[in-house]
């Protein structure tokens, strides 16, 4: 198979850090150009020095235009104004990992790309708007119940995600000195992915109208996001296990483990781990992911994959850490 010809737009962050990584050993890639205005001219292994003797591609400060698809991965707000002062390739494919076209809207025809929700219809789209992490994590975790006209009630949910969440630019609430032996919640009830949540559960149950009741909290580690989600619910452990392992049977990142799982068993790599158990009334669903990987780079490989035909896994087969 003729290799793909890929860009990167804003390489020098996590998120293009990480996609760099994969592309780089992805079979099916030809990786032209990653472009940082900030970081022009200087060999991509100066930034991310761990590629140092995996490549000698150099920062562009010109940003590709021409080639099969491109991957933006700058702030959010970015990417809408990126697109709009640059020609494309009519043939260029987009996928965009920030938030700038999660939503629907009449003014564009991006498919939000969640693979476990929207595989058929990212196989035929040019334009993705990749998942935001805590989306990916809390999604995953609903899926199962919103196909099966469960999400009766309110749901709860608290996660914690490490510090590359919050990107690479030092924030106070991101420099290590504040945030090593420490915890924090932030944006509760009101964080922005729960507009792209709410979107993606209604489209498999349209008359969910219950409140998601979200903590988000900064974790004192680097990556990761670790949800535990719970609902009333009148169904069984054996029903609702069921119901989840049916829902994922044919998604290759998704398993339903039914061991209490850890996190450091998907730090690394592209999968989401889901643990279900009951308690009284309430069904409880834990759903690990690494929010560098799932939780944006691999997803957005895993959706690029799927648009060109390609085995949806491939070149994601990574090992997790654990240790």
């Amino acid at each position: 198979m003729k290799k793909i010809k890929t860009g990167i737009v804003g390489g020098a962050g996590y998120t293009g850090g990480e996609l760099l990584r994969i592309l780089l050993h992805h079979p099916n890639v030809d990786l032209k150009t990653v472009s940082s205005r900030s970081n022009a001219g200087k060999a991509v292994s100066d930034v991310h020095r761990d590629l140092l003797g995996e490549t000698d591609i150099i920062f562009s400060e010109k940003y590709p235009t021409d080639e099969d698809v491109i991957f933006l991965c700058m702030g959010h707000g970015k990417s809408k104004e990126f697109l709009e002062k640059t020609t494309l390739a009519p043939h260029t494919k987009v996928i965009d990992l920030s938030r700038d076209f999660r939503l629907k809207a009449d003014t564009h025809d991006y498919i939000y790309g969640l693979p476990e929700l929207n595989k058929s219809h990212i196989r035929t789209a040019n334009h993705i708007a990749n998942c935001g992490c805590f989306a990916t994590a809390i999604q995953l975790a609903l899926l199962p119940l919103a196909k099966a006209q469960q999400l009766k009630d309110e749901v709860h949910v608290h996660a914690i995600t490490g510090s590359t969440g919050a990107g690479q630019q030092p924030r106070d609430t991101t420099h290590f000195s504040w945030r090593n032996n420490n915890i924090s919640i932030y944006k509760a009830f009101n964080h922005q992915h729960l507009d792209e949540i709410k979107q993606s559960l209604r489209q498999l149950q349209p008359d969910f109208d219950k409140a998601i009741n979200f903590l988000p909290v900064r974790g004192d580690f680097p990556r990761g996001i670790y949800a535990s989600a719970y609902i009333n619910s009148e169904l069984s452990i054996e029903e609702a296990t069921q119901l989840y392992k049916q829902y994922y049977r044919d998604q290759p990142f998704v398993t339903v483990s039914d061991t209490n799982p850890h996190l450091k068993q998907v730090v690394n790599t592209n999968k989401c781990i889901l643990h279900i158990e009951k308690h009284d009334n309430k069904l409880l669903i834990i759903s690990m992911i690494d929010n560098l990987i799932k939780g944006a780079s691999g997803q957005a490989v895993q959706n690029m994959n799927l648009m060109f035909g390609l085995e949806e896994s491939t070149g994601l087969h990574l090992k997790a850490l654990a240790f």
